[in-house]
């Protein structure tokens, strides 16, 4: 009877848990960042990804607040582009956001990977997706950074 309870007991706890850190990873999750970029909020601040008019890319940090918060020590990499020749983008510290040293390569849908440390020497978080450029049919971002979930009635 004490193993029974016990087991329930634990049960009740990890769900618990699970849901609470779950609620938080997620918060933002199907949302854009403040300039319209896509979120990644598997780090903390979150990172915005954004590729601006000259098609460099410009990452910001971003609290829970959806608040840009100003670059600390973190270091940023970028690769993308064709797998046999990749674009690899490394950032500077410009005002409230680090931007890229070069453009993006030609192309509307392009593999990405995002690599983001805490600050050097620290195991990297990595982000995988395609940076589609074209722009959403329903809502007001980029592709890559939609939050209308536009073709998920196919997937189910």
């Amino acid at each position: 009877m004490k193993t029974k309870l016990f087991t329930a007991l634990l049960t009740l706890a990890l769900a618990f848990s699970v849901n609470a850190a779950d609620k938080h990873d997620h918060e933002h999750e199907g949302k854009a960042g403040p300039t319209g970029g896509k979120l990644i909020t598997e780090v903390e601040p979150h990172v915005e990804f954004f590729v601006n008019k000259d098609k460099k890319v410009e990452i910001r940090f971003i609290d829970d607040d959806m608040k840009v918060v100003a670059p600390g020590e973190q270091v940023i990499s970028v690769t993308l582009g064709d797998r046999n020749s990749p674009t690899k983008l490394t950032f500077a510290k410009d005002g409230d956001k680090l931007i890229s040293d070069k453009a993006i390569p030609e192309g509307s849908d392009l593999p990405t990977v995002v690599q983001i440390k805490a600050k050097a020497g620290e195991k990297a978080v990595t982000e995988k997706f395609n940076l589609n450029l074209n722009d959403c049919p329903t809502c007001k971002n980029k592709e890559y950074a939609c939050t209308c979930a536009h073709g998920e009635e196919e997937k189910k």
